[in-house]
């Protein structure tokens, strides 16, 4: 005679699991949760109207020669394109963009982790302070810090004079309104503006190092300085990939800041691509709006592959972290 064993019993007498439930479909779903998308619908529109219409439109004039003022244009098909790559101020706007984000980039992202080492560090005093400090401008309107360092960075105003004060310059200058120093004042301001945020980023990551690798490093004898390039660095590389992607891109955006800081000029030698666009869309004397959404497509590709560099680039970064 056989016996059943306890565990036997359990295992016959326990039930298999339910086969998993198949997602509702999208009809299903919108016909039980409508009033979600109720509540969604004005955002929907709203971003479908002024984001998603004018994108689009935007491919269409770029095929068209169109002033604005006839209700249609005419279809010129790849004509505007051809014309940029012949028009030497497009050439100019894209060299003085690249001339920005080489120089903008570097220096917001240095100088950001030189203060977050600073701020880092458990001997610095009134932390929370200096924080907050290089944390206000990135809240203020970028063109309200334009019109405000119009004022700042004039002849008669007050950063001219301290230099002539110290005799790091002979004679009053407007650095916002000569050819040879627009373009870098809008660099330096931009810079200031949106260091705070940067900053940020870098104390973050900064937070991620083990305090154990410290110690370790401080018993093995390092300096301040071969424990950062030995052993801190080294660790934030992935963020650093990351921090410089995002600043790249936000590079690409600075109108409002140098509309009003310089408006492009004096003779073009601050006008970036968004300049040149709004330029010639809007202030020409005979407005082209098919020529510039030529150019507004071709600003937005190049925005669309550093968008993409930034995907891979945080891709990378978060399977390095993971490794780690």
């Amino acid at each position: 005679m056989t016996t059943t064993t306890p565990e036997r019993d359990h295992r016959s007498t326990t039930q298999a699991p339910p086969p998993p439930r198949r997602g509702l479909s999208w009809a299903r779903r919108l016909r039980k949760d409508w009033w979600i998308y109720l509540f969604l619908l004005p955002t929907i529109l709203g971003y479908g109207a002024y984001t998603i219409y004018p994108l689009l439109a935007s491919w269409w004039f770029a095929l068209l020669d169109w002033p604005g003022f006839a209700t249609a244009g005419t279809f010129v098909g790849l004509e505007n394109f051809e014309r940029l790559i012949g028009d030497e101020l497009f050439w100019n706007a894209f060299w003085n963009s690249l001339v920005f984000l080489v120089i903008a980039v570097p220096a917001r992202v240095g100088l950001a982790l030189l203060l977050a080492l600073v701020l880092n560090a458990k001997k610095t005093p009134f932390k929370g302070f200096f924080r907050t400090l290089f944390f206000l401008p990135v809240v203020t309107t970028g063109a309200i810090v334009g019109v405000v360092f119009t004022l700042l960075l004039d002849a008669g105003g007050p950063i001219s004079l301290s230099l002539v004060w110290s005799g790091l310059i002979d004679s009053p200058a407007n650095f916002a309104a000569e050819a040879g120093t627009s373009l870098f004042a809008g660099i330096a301001v931009w810079v200031w503006k949106w260091l705070g945020i940067t900053l940020i980023y870098w104390l973050a990551a900064l937070q991620t190092v083990p305090q154990s690798v410290h110690e370790a490093a401080m018993i093995d004898g390092a300096g301040a300085w071969a424990e950062f390039r030995h052993v801190t660095m080294p660790l934030l590389v992935p963020f650093l990939v990351i921090i410089t992607l995002i600043d790249t891109v936000a590079a690409f955006n600075v109108f409002d800041l140098l509309q009003t800081l310089t408006g492009g000029g004096p003779s073009f030698s601050s006008e970036v691509i968004e300049i040149f666009i709004f330029r010639t869309a809007f202030q020409a004397t005979v407005p082209q709006l098919g020529y510039a959404s030529a150019a507004a497509v071709l600003f937005g590709l190049i925005t669309t592959v550093f968008a993409l560099a930034q995907g891979l680039g945080m891709r990378w970064a978060r399977s390095r972290m993971g490794t780690s």
